[in-house]
């Protein structure tokens, strides 16, 4: 994919997940998502937060948490869904085509975002997706290198193989660990749910009793 082609698949996959959220009753919104501080709605928070939010306002709020980043996220995150609260579909789907990258990346990690997050939301509410191969390729290689800090991926000393894409990462040698891709991707991305869907001798290495 060149970067064209990701800001257009970035701008897909929000049109996609528009459509998901504009489907969900109070219950769903409200449902724990992969991320252990967020629900579905704050999520979805996230998602629009850095497409609708202006960087002093953001700077503002590293200031008040201290420039604990993470933290600034979390706040900034939940105040676009509390202030935002009906709207984050059409917030999302009027935002589809925007350039937006963050500071430590270009489109592929938006687009890495997107496919993460929207797991994040999806697998809890029992929804399912198709992937595109192409998109799924670049969030996981963007994950193998200077992502994987970013999205606060494992490092573990072992070789990633996605079954259902010629794609792998690791060192040669290295124990295995094996799945489909999107079992991969939110493994590498720290979501231990997606660990019962892999395989290898490498599991080991990132299991909670590892």
């Amino acid at each position: 994919m060149n970067r064209d082609d990701m800001f257009d698949a970035i701008a897909a996959e929000r049109g996609e997940l528009a459509d998901v959220l504009d489907g969900l009753d109070d219950a769903q919104w409200a449902t724990q998502s992969l991320c252990s501080e967020w629900t579905v709605r704050d999520v979805a928070g996230h998602l629009v937060m850095p497409l609708i939010t202006g960087p002093m306002t953001i700077a503002r709020t590293v200031f008040r948490v201290r420039g604990n980043l993470a933290r600034a996220n979390v706040v900034s995150s939940r105040k676009v869904a509390v202030d935002h609260r009906d709207e984050l579909p059409s917030l999302l789907r009027a935002h589809a085509e925007s350039h937006f990258t963050p500071p430590f990346g270009g489109p592929e990690a938006p687009l890495t975002d997107l496919l993460v997050h929207g797991q994040d939301i999806r697998r809890p509410l029992g929804l399912t997706r198709g992937f595109d191969p192409a998109r799924l390729r670049v969030a996981l290689d963007f994950l193998s290198t200077r992502g994987a800090f970013a999205f606060g991926a494992s490092r573990a000393d072992v070789t990633w193989v996605a079954t259902d894409l010629d794609w792998r990462s690791g060192r040669a040698g290295a124990p295995e660990i094996r799945g489909p891709a999107e079992a991969v991707l939110l493994a590498r991305a720290g979501r231990r749910v997606a660990l019962a869907d892999l395989t290898g001798d490498g599991l080991a290495r990132v299991s909670p009793s590892g």
